[in-house]
């Protein structure tokens, strides 16, 4: 077996199941806010470049004054999975992180230059100018971003590369290349964004700001994005699971004796096929079809609930590939010491739900706000 770093002698303060499921649910979230901003960032900028209707710039400017929230959503969310995950998967990210640490720690600065963007992009289309290549200059840092951090989370799993990275760059500026799930997996998040994006427009079709012919063309648009990348994000998704290691998906189905649960993880696969066809037929009877404004109301909220299922069963399924990739090179992240203190883990999850009440409330503030209408300058 392959070696890892000396495990920290301090023991896990929480189980272990405890913390997967935190890690699982939250970086579900912060998937669904990553690909509203890939997804919305780059509609929005072909409708400012096109403008094939006179609702073109409504909907750009829509988008646009959301994307700097989402963003917001991006950054917090992405917080408590990666240290979840760092806690859990510490011997393998922390080493996988060195390696490539020269554009791990650059992250940063492309996060803020990517920010910045942002708000330019909407400020341009707030002034009613296109300035499309603001946007798309946001839109391929934030695609490089999520290159990076495939490259980490897939470099996490490769042990074996370690040794020659470090021999061919100690100061961590060196990028590995060769592997075949690398791309597949970085394609797979670009083409849920354009998925995600198109139902994304399908609820903002369904909002009251919104005038009836507005309405009409957003959820047709987002209708018809969302079934057209919908199919190429199924593709994507075949892509990536069947250049997985044969003996990754061999364990997927038929789990090593002790550690049968996997099998759910597999069938998770199968949750989010499933839940992706029936987004694409959602998303074409919107696109393709006629709403009532009672029916657009109904499709709207069946469009983010559809979005949160996908990812979070993306999400299951994602994390049993990294748990079996791992257990088939020696580590096995179901073997470490754990001493609970329930005292303080029950504090966490107090404060954890508090927050989430919280937030829930400010949503509830931000609905109840008296709405201006999409198409005002």
């Amino acid at each position: 077996m392959l070696s890892f770093p000396a495990v920290d002698p301090i023991p896990l303060p929480a189980p272990i199941w405890l913390l997967k499921l935190l890690h699982i649910v939250t970086l579900a979230l912060h998937f669904v806010a990553v690909e509203m901003l890939l997804g919305g960032l780059l509609l929005a900028v072909l409708l400012s470049l096109f403008r094939s209707s006179p609702h073109s710039m409504v909907t750009a400017r829509a988008l646009a004054r959301r994307l700097t929230v989402v963003m917001t959503f991006v950054i917090n969310l992405a917080v408590p999975p990666l240290l979840f995950a760092q806690v859990l998967y510490g011997r393998a990210l922390y080493t996988s992180s060195v390696l490539i640490g020269v554009y791990w720690i650059s992250i940063i600065g492309l996060l803020m230059l990517t920010y910045w963007l942002l708000y330019r992009f909407t400020a341009c289309l707030e002034a009613g100018k296109s300035a499309w290549w603001v946007g798309l200059s946001a839109w391929l840092l934030a695609g490089c971003i999520a290159r990076l951090l495939s490259t980490n989370m897939t470099l996490m799993l490769r042990p074996e590369k370690w040794r020659e990275m470090y021999s061919a760059s100690a100061m961590g500026a060196y990028l590995p290349t060769g592997d075949p799930t690398l791309t597949p997996r970085w394609l797979l998040m670009m083409a849920g964004g354009m998925f995600i994006g198109g139902l994304w427009l399908v609820y903002l079709a369904g909002r009251k700001t919104f005038t009836p012919e507005q309405s009409q063309f957003v959820a047709k648009l987002g209708g018809k994005v969302a079934t057209g990348f919908g199919l190429v994000y199924l593709a994507a998704g075949w892509w990536a699971a069947s250049v997985q290691p044969a003996v990754v998906q061999s364990m997927l189905v038929t789990p090593p004796a002790g550690y049968e649960f996997y099998k759910y993880f597999g069938l998770a696969g199968y949750g989010w096929l499933a839940l992706v066809v029936v987004a694409v037929l959602v998303a074409a009877i919107a696109g393709f079809g006629k709403l009532s404004t009672g029916l657009l109301g109904v499709f709207s909220w069946t469009a983010v609930l559809l979005a949160v299922l996908i990812e979070i069963a993306f999400t299951v399924y994602r994390d049993g590939v990294r748990d079996l990739t791992l257990l088939s090179k020696g580590y096995n992240v179901w073997d470490r010491a754990v001493e609970t203190n329930w005292w303080v883990v029950g504090l966490f999850l107090v404060l954890f739900l508090a927050g989430l009440g919280v937030i829930g409330w400010l949503i509830s503030v931000v609905a109840r706000a008296r709405k201006t209408m999409e198409g005002a300058a």
